[in-house]
């Protein structure tokens, strides 16, 4: 033991005689223990953390074990130590003492300020897991609060590096807060109409938006502190700013969807010339009907009704009430709705007539389906018109169409035919006087 403290004194003693010698020697010895503490605290102490983190169950899931904010705490270890160890390095000049604790120093609060930002993002990866999550996201708060941090730290590196206190810098913000509102200003907008929006539930993720002004029609797959993403129904993805969705209007379809029924609202456009009353022969056709039957026969009743009140006005056919086809086909849609089962039966149903337009008499077919799904909702709608198109000769209307190039071959034959040149052979030739 003497003889190791006789080498010990005897080489501190010859090392004192080279300063710079001396200085090299204890740089190292301090860069070797910092060296030894890292992989001390990563590869025992953080190794072994781990291990028994995964032994519990929220280790085992696969979020908290990639993340990296313990191994960023753990890099704090060799910064302490340099830090601390740096004044006791012989014949280091006091400004590099200095530089060296600030450096480290300001190392150490940016390793932290990574660490709680990760800490953050685990945060909100495990929020969203939660089935209630899309209903009130934090994933903007949580760029707030990662933007405040980030600031913090940058304002304290700053202070640490300069070996100043924080107070100095801060007291010199003032005369730069114009400058910061500017700068800022994207992100101060985004964070009031993100509180706005989560406040008064006016989006959520999943929801079906339509914002015309920027070609977006689709649901929301993301909400953010600056931006909302949208995935178009082309599987595009449209990128809209947060304050959009405060300052535009939009349609949500949020409302529909949780309804559970889905509006259908079209129109048959009636050729007006083939509306009339129904003679006793169609009357009979139309008894056949199965949905018609009641109706008939209730309308009847009412109209004989009416009409024997009329007594000998009511031999003239122009003053009695009489079945119209229109009426009738009325009728039949409404009762095919109420039997359709793909139909809403505890919402709204109408069939009534628009204004007149040179296009026709419009017939409107108003309903919700039982389904919000967009396949089947369209299908329901397609099967209903097809059937709605297919039988409407049978009540004596046609469906009214401008004329096409069938139409116009069809009476270019027409005039051609031997029957047509016959009736004009057939004429009166009109005669001068």
């Amino acid at each position: 033991m003497d003889d190791v403290t006789a080498f010990w004194q005897s080489s501190t003693a010859w090392l004192e005689q080279h300063p710079q010698l001396y200085m090299a020697v204890g740089l190292f010895v301090l860069l070797l223990l910092a060296w030894l503490s890292n992989a001390v605290v990563k590869r025992m102490l953080v190794r072994g953390l781990m291990r028994a983190l995964r032994a519990t169950p929220a280790g085992r899931d696969e979020t908290l074990a990639n993340s990296t904010v313990i191994a960023r705490l753990a890099n704090v270890i060799p910064a302490l130590v340099l830090s601390a160890g740096i004044v006791f390095v012989p014949e280091v000049p006091e400004v590099l003492v200095a530089i060296i604790q600030n450096v480290a120093n300001a190392f150490v609060i940016l390793t932290v300020a990574l660490a709680i930002n990760g800490a953050l993002t685990v945060v909100n990866t495990i929020y969203e897991r939660r089935p209630d999550s899309h209903l009130k996201p934090i994933k903007g708060y949580i760029q707030v609060i990662k933007i405040l941090i980030y600031a913090v730290t940058a304002i304290l590196i700053i202070a640490a590096l300069i070996d100043r206190s924080p107070v100095i810098l801060l007291s010199g913000l003032g005369a730069m807060a114009a400058v910061l509102m500017l700068v800022f200003q994207d992100t101060l907008l985004s964070l009031v109409a993100s509180m706005q929006i989560s406040s008064n539930d006016i989006v959520r993720v999943g929801d079906w938006v339509e914002m015309p002004a920027l070609n977006a029609d689709g649901d929301v797959i993301d909400i953010a502190l600056h931006t909302v993403k949208v995935q178009n129904w082309d599987r595009t993805i449209t990128t809209i700013p947060t304050r959009r969705f405060i300052t535009d209007s939009f349609k949500n379809w949020r409302g529909m969807q949780e309804s559970g029924g889905r509006r259908i609202s079209r129109t048959l456009l009636i050729d007006q010339q083939s509306i009339g009353f129904l003679t006793d022969k169609e009357k009979e056709h139309l008894q056949s009907f199965r949905l018609l039957r009641t109706y008939l026969r209730e309308k009847q009743e009412e109209i004989d009704s009416w009409n024997s009140e009329l007594r000998e006005d009511g031999k003239a056919p122009v003053n009695t009430r009489r079945i119209t086809n229109i009426g009738t086909f009325r009728a039949y849609i409404s009762c095919y709705l109420k039997n359709h089962p793909g139909i809403h039966q505890d919402m709204i149903q109408m069939v009534r007539q628009m204004a007149p337009t040179p296009d026709g008499l419009p017939l409107q077919v108003y309903a919700f389906t039982a389904t919000t799904a967009w396949v089947e909702y369209e299908g329901i709608q397609s099967d209903i018109f097809d059937h709605l198109y297919s039988i409407i000769p049978e009540f004596g209307l046609r469906v009214y169409q401008h004329p096409s190039g069938v139409d116009v071959r069809e009476l270019k034959n027409v005039f051609a035919s031997p029957e047509h040149a016959e009736q004009e052979e057939a004429r009166p030739k009109s005669t001068d006087a």
